[in-house]
């Protein structure tokens, strides 16, 4: 009898780990699990001597661990962590993946969580997985280790010093997709945040892997690998040049033709941070035709998908005259300003109101060539408008005051003499005294659209420059017709007739 009773205990433990691990799937069910106290009920059971009892109770705290950061607390507190660093390192594959999917979801949420891990001395057993036989462990051994990582620096440190970065350099090379997906991820989350942890990453030589599959036909494994090459390169120029070096030009150009937006996005990432550096690495891009390629992925797609594109066509531009003609001839400028008037988002807005003002800044030539897409007066009603955000207002009002003061394209500038506010009129102004003084076609053609007419009537402190850009105006015709332009004129000439006594005979 006693056998049959210890067969319904064991049957019993099975079907509770069972259950909870299955009501932890759903959202709905795991204020109830919390509030019956079954991590406490869950513990024990890790060290159950049944195996699937085992693993089963350590997917369930791993899935409500995963779901908040007070039930992810709860398994710090209990005490749990010990005993599946413990398990990690003794029990079978199927047991370690369920441990470490209890590390990455306790680890994901916080620095501190993540932190509680580590202090576990968890990190020596999770890289000692990176070299089980088993594809799954090393694969969830790779995502926790990335979760812990992806928080800060000191925590990506830990990550390094534990060893892990040339065994996940050998994951990247194994033949599963999903194992090269996560190492991948993890060498980008250790690399981003500084210098020195990106050099860790190049020192183990993962450059030229990771280039190696940017043609890779899995679009996630693609999204992580151009990921962790943008990670690598942003830093600085030596880790940009060193990236550019693994010849991912021009085969990474294509990735800006992907069906997947995230290669797209990713790919543009990683082309602005190698552009953004010098001037030296743009041109290489240029060269290898990567401002029009990125053009095109601009006006292929939508929204933040886009921001990268923009972002790298201003710091493309922002470098040189010659660069920002390389903008402007692979017509980025169109571009540019259908995503300013198309944009929903503000801060989409304010990137193309940047690319703009990098471009147009340099030369009469390039501000005409923005002013040209009548481009100004959006940027004004957009730097106006109190719908707009803060940042859109200073990145409006500073392309508009960068382009207006290259700029010598009339016409353009006529309609800010109408709409201008003082701060920007003073700029309009000061062009029009630039180029009247030399051109008599303008000047006629200012009199005639009522140009001269809308300057007196300008109100401007004695003494200012702007006072001076207008007497520099008036100063570019005769002194009568500056007179019947002024305000008050026509009352003027009428008093005069009431006052004239005609000579009679």
């Amino acid at each position: 009898g006693w056998r049959r009773v210890f067969e319904q205990y064991q049957k019993a433990r099975t079907q509770f780990v069972q259950m909870v691990a299955e009501l932890a799937t759903r959202p709905q069910n795991i204020e109830t699990l919390q509030n019956a106290g079954v991590m406490s009920l869950l513990r024990p059971l890790l060290l159950d001597v049944v195996p699937t009892i085992q693993q089963t109770a350590a997917l369930a705290l791993g899935r409500l661990a995963n779901y908040n950061d007070d039930l992810a607390e709860a398994v710090v507190k209990g005490d749990i962590l010990p005993q599946l660093v413990y398990s990690l390192a003794e029990q079978n594959r199927f047991y370690k993946k369920a441990a470490a999917f209890v590390l990455r979801a306790v680890g994901k949420h916080s620095p501190q969580l993540a932190q509680a891990i580590v202090d576990c001395g968890a990190l020596d057993t999770l890289v000692i997985c990176l070299e089980d036989f088993d594809p799954g462990v090393k694969e969830a051994a790779a995502w926790a280790l990335g979760y812990i990582a992806r928080h800060n620096a000191e925590l990506s440190q830990a990550v390094v010093d534990a060893g892990a970065v040339p065994l996940l350099v050998l994951c990247i090379q194994e033949p599963e997709i999903a194992l090269k997906r996560i190492a991948a991820s993890t060498l980008s989350d250790i690399s981003k945040h500084s210098p020195e942890l990106a050099q860790t990453v190049v020192d183990a030589g993962a450059i030229a892997h990771l280039a190696q599959m940017i043609l890779s036909p899995d679009a996630k494994l693609k999204r992580q690998i151009l990921s962790a090459l943008s990670q690598i390169a942003k830093h600085s120029v030596d880790l940009a040049e060193m990236v550019v070096e693994a010849e991912i030009f021009p085969v990474v150009l294509t990735c800006l033709k992907d069906k997947d937006d995230y290669v797209k996005k990713n790919a543009s990432t990683l082309i602005r941070e190698i552009a953004k550096h010098t001037p030296e690495l743009a041109q290489l891009i240029v060269n290898a035709g990567g401002v029009a390629a990125v053009i095109d992925c601009v006006g292929s797609c939508k929204g933040n998908i886009r921001l990268p594109g923009i972002m790298m066509l201003g710091y493309v531009a922002a470098h040189s005259e010659n660069l920002a003609m390389a903008v402007i001839i692979s017509k980025g400028v169109p571009q540019l300003s259908v995503c300013l008037s198309e944009e929903p988002e503000d801060h989409i807005k304010a990137a193309a109101a940047w690319a703009l003002g990098q471009i147009g800044r340099h030369t009469p030539e390039h501000a005409r060539a923005v002013a040209v897409t009548n481009i100004l007066p959006v940027l004004l009603s957009l730097y106006m408008s109190s719908e707009s955000s803060e940042d859109l207002q200073v990145k409006s009002k500073k392309a508009i005051k960068s382009i207006l003061q290259k700029c010598t394209y009339l016409p353009a500038l006529e309609p800010f003499l109408y709409d201008a506010p003082p701060n920007i009129l003073k700029h309009v102004v000061g062009q029009f005294s630039k180029v009247l003084p030399h051109d008599s076609k303008a000047r006629r053609l200012f009199v005639t659209s009522g140009g001269l007419k809308k300057v007196q009537e300008i109100k401007a402190e004695p003494g200012s420059l702007l006072q001076e850009y207008i007497n520099s105006i008036n100063n570019c015709y005769p002194e009568e017709i500056v007179r019947y332009y002024s305000p008050g004129y026509s009352e003027t000439l009428l008093q005069r007739v009431d006052s004239y006594q005609p000579l009679i005979n």
